[in-house]
């Protein structure tokens, strides 16, 4: 990558990602990072290859990167996106984490020549852990994607869907997933302190056990269902609680109540 790139917001997303791209040695010709909130790149101040603008105004005229990634929220898009218009040229392409904003979004502020990858990353990217799926527009050229993949891959696992209208589902599978397993761990927590637990020991019982039992699903070949009845014993505590939990009123299709109102409220956004 011999052109810089242009990081558009520096919250917590942005922010994740520009580290792993500085620990990783990607951004090989630079970061430039537009964020008008000074804390916001405190951190990255003085770092070899970040330069940091207030608005997108102050990128120089010669500029030419290599992607835009925008990394600010949905509700900010309008502002951030139109001023980068001046960069479309066939060898910049852009890519957006933002939630519910469309190809055809970028498309209308930026023109019809714009390369487009539209990304739906999750927060454990944070930590190296996430996973994006990315869709892109046609203009987007294999050199452009395997540049979105490789900027991606950074922060942690990457796939690729055609039909932009997959990211909606994704979008409430893994986008507002880690929600979803942090109240699992409220929740479990809880229901120790019910049990009679102290709430400390409760919460780190709750903490350890979703979280290791993550990470062993994660270097597993076996899939989720075998995993889970290795840990149930025939007429054991874990198959009395599953009663509960596989029930036809258990967990199973909350999750599907659940999944199917996000996945709707991504649509509403969309429009």
């Amino acid at each position: 990558m011999d052109r810089p790139l242009l990081l558009i917001g520096c919250g917590k997303m942005g922010g994740a990602m520009l580290r792993r791209w500085l620990d990783q040695e990607i951004a090989e010709a630079g970061v430039i990072v537009v964020e008008p909130v000074a804390e916001a790149v405190a951190e990255f101040s003085g770092r070899p290859g970040v330069t940091a603008l207030d608005g997108v105004a102050a990128v120089g005229a010669k500029v030419r990167p290599a992607a835009v990634v925008f990394a600010v929220k949905p509700q900010r898009m309008d502002q951030a996106a139109a001023p980068t218009a001046r960069f479309v040229k066939p060898e910049t392409v852009f890519l957006s984490i933002a939630a519910g904003k469309t190809i055809a979004y970028f498309t209308e502020r930026l023109g019809a020549a714009a390369a487009i990858v539209r990304a739906m990353p999750n927060t454990p990217a944070a930590i190296g852990r996430g996973i994006t799926v990315c869709c892109a527009n046609p203009l987007v050229s294999a050199d452009q994607r395997a540049l979105c993949q490789r900027l991606m891959a950074a922060v942690g696992a990457v796939d690729w869907v055609e039909d932009e209208a997959l990211l909606d589902a994704v979008t409430a599978v893994s986008g507002s997933g880690p929600a979803y397993v942090f109240l699992l761990i409220e929740a479990l927590a809880e229901a120790g302190i019910k049990a009679g637990l102290p709430a400390a020991l409760a919460m780190r019982l709750a903490r350890h056990t979703v979280s290791g039992a993550g990470e062993l699903a994660r270097l597993s070949d076996q899939p989720a269902a075998g995993l889970r009845k290795d840990v149930t014993s025939p007429g054991g505590t874990t198959q009395a609680a599953l009663e509960i939990l596989m029930a036809e009123d258990g967990l199973q299709p909350l999750i599907d109540r659940a999944v199917a109102a996000a996945t709707r409220r991504s649509r509403e956004l969309a429009g």
